[in-house]
């Protein structure tokens, strides 16, 4: 009797061990906290980039501030340039009005010279004809009164006095001539500096002009690199969070589900024990008699009386748009995921690996688990019209690129996919974002 009792307390508490252990949430949380610690980490060094981007925009905010100053200097350097243009236009114009009277007044000289020199020829030649002198005798013998002679002695010296002035002004004029003639050239050098120093400044404005317009530019593209790098950083951020409050929901959730199978199993096994002791004080108070005559029939052994499990029938392929519903709540959006025994296990899937599992569970293959995408999958079966969509289609979205993700129409303008933000889900392609991403393409396997 004792050894009935003793088997059967053991018997109950094998039984309350075995409801008590619970591998396979621990397993699943196990992997939940190990991806949180990933994430966690991912995290950290995406937002330990953020910190370097920071540190280099505001690297490139200053170099833009310092490319704003060049700007703003090469728009003085440029305003400086013009107004030394317009002034050396302004000295070339005056200059040239110089040159033109210049050339006047040298004309004129000339025009006078030329008259001079015409005088001192006839003079020269009324000398040489009459003998080279004018007899100062034949002048007072001619001369009809004293006042006649005084005129006449008069004129004599007038005539020299002339001459020599002619002469004393030519000279004067030939070396005025000169002197104004090295002016003019003078002039004309200047002029010719002054044009090619403005040549020059043209030029120069032109490449200054050329180097401003070069820094503009660089300067906006730089900010519009700055911004989609900020962006992207920070997306890229958000998305890890989501992930990670995700998958911190779907702990809780497990722990949760956890904690109430524990306290079930311990009400079943308080329920189990409780019985085992009524049937052992029973036992232990039936006559010996009864105790010692043989059993009918052997006991069966634990399970024997459970009912036999029957095969499943056969799956048919139109439950494909259904036969996803038991991941809804209860699995996460994994990039590459869903390709080994273990993340279905744990309802860990993309949105192409999701499509292949739900198809592998109605029997139809779409390839090597390990090589499915959303590439693959658009190639596996039909392509029909969107008009013609019936459940089990596949309907595909150009998200992060064309046909960047794939679902299982169920009907009513709905889909269920593995989705980024809630896992294996079913979201409304009528409406809304998933139906300004739906780009018309339906695959019939």
């Amino acid at each position: 009797m004792k050894k009935k009792m003793l088997l059967l307390n053991t018997t109950v508490l094998l039984g309350l061990g075995g409801v008590l252990s619970t591998p396979a949430y621990a397993s699943t949380i196990q992997d939940m906290e190990l991806q949180k610690s990933q994430i966690q980490n991912q995290r950290q060094d995406v937002q330990s980039n953020i910190k370097a981007a920071s540190d280099e925009l505001t690297r490139l905010q200053a170099e833009q501030d310092q490319m704003k100053a060049q700007l703003e200097r090469l728009t003085l350097a440029e305003e400086e340039n013009n107004k030394k243009a317009q002034k050396t236009e302004a000295d070339i114009k005056e200059t040239s009005k110089q040159v033109d009277q210049l050339e006047k007044e040298i004309k004129l000289l000339q025009e006078k010279l030329e008259k001079r020199n015409d005088i001192l020829k006839d003079r020269a030649r009324s000398m040489q004809e009459s003998g080279g002198n004018v007899e100062y005798l034949q002048v007072l013998l001619g001369s009809s009164s004293f006042g006649d002679f005084v005129d006449r002695a008069l004129a004599v010296s007038t005539i020299v006095d002339a001459d020599r002035g002619i002469l004393t002004e030519t000279k004067n004029m030939q070396d005025e001539l000169k002197t104004k003639q090295a002016d003019v050239k003078s002039k004309l050098a200047s002029l010719e500096d002054m044009k090619a120093e403005l040549d020059e400044m043209t030029v120069q404005l032109a490449a200054q002009k050329k180097q401003k317009d070069a820094l503009a530019k660089e300067l906006k593209d730089k900010e519009a690199k700055n911004e989609e790098l900020k962006a992207s950083l920070q997306s890229k951020d958000s998305s890890l969070a989501n992930e990670q409050s995700t998958l911190e929901q779907n702990i809780k959730d497990q722990k949760a589900a956890e904690e109430a199978a524990r306290k079930a199993a311990e009400q079943a096994a308080k329920e189990a024990a409780k019985k085992a002791a009524e049937q052992a004080q029973k036992a232990a108070a039936a006559p010996s008699e009864k105790a010692d005559s043989p059993s009918p029939k052997a006991a069966p052994k634990a399970g024997s009386n459970d009912v036999a499990p029957t095969s499943a029938p056969a799956p048919k392929a139109s439950n494909v748009a259904t036969v996803g519903n038991r991941w809804i709540g209860n699995s996460a959006y994994v990039f590459g995921g869903g390709r080994s025994q273990s993340d279905i296990n744990h309802g860990l899937f993309d949105c192409s690996s999701f499509v292949h599992w739900a198809y592998s569970q109605v029997g139809v293959n779409l390839g090597p688990l390990g090589s499915v995408s959303t590439e693959t999958l658009k190639h596996a079966g039909t392509q029909v019209s969107s008009s013609q969509m019936q459940p089990g289609d596949l309907v595909f979205f150009d998200t992060y690129k064309k046909d960047g993700h794939v679902g299982i129409y169920v009907g009513g303008g709905k889909f269920i996919g593995a989705q980024s933000s809630t896992g294996v889900a079913i979201a409304n392609m009528s409406s809304g974002y998933w139906k300004q991403k739906f780009n018309g393409r339906v695959v019939r396997i």
